[in-house]
């Protein structure tokens, strides 16, 4: 039977998905809580991505010798009738790939699918993993005491093995949905088998300690019928075994008095944690859900988590594919900054390669040629911007950039949905700043032309990056004394200073981010001082049309 998080808590919370257009939620962004609880370790501090891993092929040599999570019935091959795929992998990057039913791709080739038993597969995750600086995979463990038994323990060995070659870390996160006999035998399952891999350098630890996540204590539905004391019962077990201990808790595990997700009477049971993660798939599905979220739910829960010395670590997910949720990652980069600027130390992200739900990161067809012909499938280039396969996993990784400050806090997606793309704008245009309405122009450029006299050409400069090269000198736009001086067009090539990430915010402004110094090109002064590249967000100083 297939396991799903969001068939399971569907009916649990039903009515908790928030969409509140047009209103502003800041009113706890003045005071936002210290969260830093424990110092940085393996999840503190880092990017934790869930990981499935369970994905299996005919032929694969797997012990489900099936189509495991492709297909309602595994035993058959996965076509249009056999179906639990939500989204489509890209699969360019696998060595070995497994023939569907479906009709072939768009671009012609078989549609065929990997498998999580082969390790050259697990290697390719973690591979991107290492790409994109995530640091950390929690590796889902349902119900091992069954028939899938063996493949988990199987891809266990796999997911060490590719962290341990790839430098990632990860763990062991025990998922009890629908586990009823769960009480002794995840004991069992702990000393037996999954302690062994602590030895493993690749094994997460926080404080000096193994990491251990047990999902689903809590939740108010039928799938996790057990008491709060059968609960504290694990929790306080694994802690004695000189464990951290992570839970995924219900959305609202602060109102456990059973009218929302959680079951009443579990507040101590949350709180015996040393890491709380409360789940978020389902929950939201646009920005102004998770704006909501930021002062409804993540804020107070930061604060509730520091009163008690628990660790937090808020989810963040891109959004469901297929209910075009994404919004070309403007909805997952508007939760890293909520979660972040109320003061998360950590981030979980649901889910890497969770493409039965529609919430994986892990490269994805990015447009009609990648998906079979007659399908259902949503590529990433639903809404109609371009985006590439490892888009998500790209901008993932900025996300881990300004949790650990490598970037400023900014509610602007920094990442480039195509990498090396021409830019939207090629033609000559020119640049008026809303800090004061006027054009740019002059030596040093100043925003203090009423008509665009000098106009600009904006430059594919390759890897995301453009140049502007002015129509007045010929030359390109420098960040001079690498953007501790005024910007001027005086450069004949270009180089990191002549670079400039160009940021669409939605305000239908354009930002441009230094590459000299990660910073932001600011109209000073309103307008009445130079160009320079010295901020670390955007407002109205920092925004510009091109006209």
């Amino acid at each position: 039977m297939r396991l799903s998080r969001r068939t399971l808590l569907g009916t649990a919370v039903a009515g908790t998905a928030v969409s509140v257009a047009g209103v502003s939620f800041d009113a706890y962004a003045a005071e936002p809580a210290a969260a830093a609880v424990s110092p940085p370790g393996d999840v503190v501090g880092k990017i934790t991505v869930g990981y499935q891993g369970w994905f299996t092929g005919a032929g694969d040599g797997s012990p489900l010798a099936g189509w495991w999570h492709y297909g309602q019935d595994w035993q058959k091959t996965p076509s249009p009738v056999n179906e639990a795929l939500k989204s489509w992998p890209d699969v360019r990057d696998y060595e070995r790939v497994y023939k569907t039913g479906y009709q072939n791709l768009g671009n012609g080739q078989p549609a065929s699918l990997f498998s999580s038993y082969d390790q050259q597969t697990v290697d390719t995750h973690f591979r991107w993993m290492q790409e994109n600086g995530l640091d950390t995979a929690a590796l889902q463990r349902f119900n091992p005491v069954g028939g899938e038994g063996p493949i988990r323990d199987a891809v266990t060995i796999k997911v060490r093995n590719a962290a341990e070659r790839f430098g990632r870390k990860f763990y062991i996160m025990y998922d009890v949905s629908g586990w009823t006999t769960m009480q002794q035998q995840i004991k069992d399952d702990w000393v037996n088998k999954m302690r062994a891999y602590t030895t493993s350098p690749a094994y997460a630890r926080q404080n000096g300690k193994p990491v251990v996540g047990i999902w689903g204590f809590g939740f108010n539905d039928e799938n996790h019928p057990w008491s709060a004391a059968a609960c504290l019962d694990v929790i306080t077990w694994f802690k004695a075994q000189g464990v951290y201990v992570m839970g995924g808790t219900p959305t609202h595990w602060r109102n456990s008095d059973g009218t929302q997700d959680s079951r009443a009477g579990f507040a101590d049971v949350y709180h015996a944690y040393d890491m709380i993660s409360p789940w978020m798939v389902g929950r939201i599905g646009d920005q102004a859900g998770s704006d909501w979220f930021y002062t409804n739910v993540t804020v107070p829960d930061v604060r509730d988590c520091v009163a008690h010395g628990i660790d937090y670590q808020p989810c963040v997910l891109p959004g469901d594919l297929q209910e075009r949720q994404r919004a070309h990652g403007d909805f997952m980069w508007r939760q890293f900054y909520n979660v972040i600027r109320a003061g998360a130390p950590a981030i979980y992200i649901s889910m890497f390669d969770e493409y039965n739900e529609g919430n994986q990161i892990a490269k994805t067809a990015e447009s009609a040629a990648f998906v079979p012909v007659g399908s259902t499938f949503l590529p990433l280039d639903e809404d109609g911007t371009a985006c590439s396969a490892d888009y998500y996993l790209r901008l993932t990784g900025d996300g881990g950039r300004m949790l650990k400050g490598a970037i400023a806090l900014t509610a602007n997606r920094p990442t480039a949905p195509v990498l090396g793309a021409t830019p939207p704008t090629t033609a000559a245009v020119g640049v008026r700043s809303r800090a004061n309405g006027l054009f740019v122009g002059g030596s040093p450029l100043v925003a203090s032309l009423t008509t665009a006299s000098e106009k600009f050409t904006v430059v594919d400069a390759g890897g995301g990056l453009v140049a502007l090269r002015s129509a007045r000198t010929g030359r390109y736009v420098c960040a001079e004394q690498a953007g501790a001086a005024a910007l001027v067009a005086d450069r004949d090539v270009v180089g990191g200073w002549e670079t400039f990430t160009q940021v669409a915010n939605p305000d239908g402004s354009v930002s441009f981010r230094s590459s000299a110094n990660d910073r932001y090109v600011c109209a000073d002064n309103a307008g009445a001082d130079p160009l320079i590249a010295n901020r670390t967000a955007v407002g109205p100083w920092e925004s510009f049309d091109l006209v």
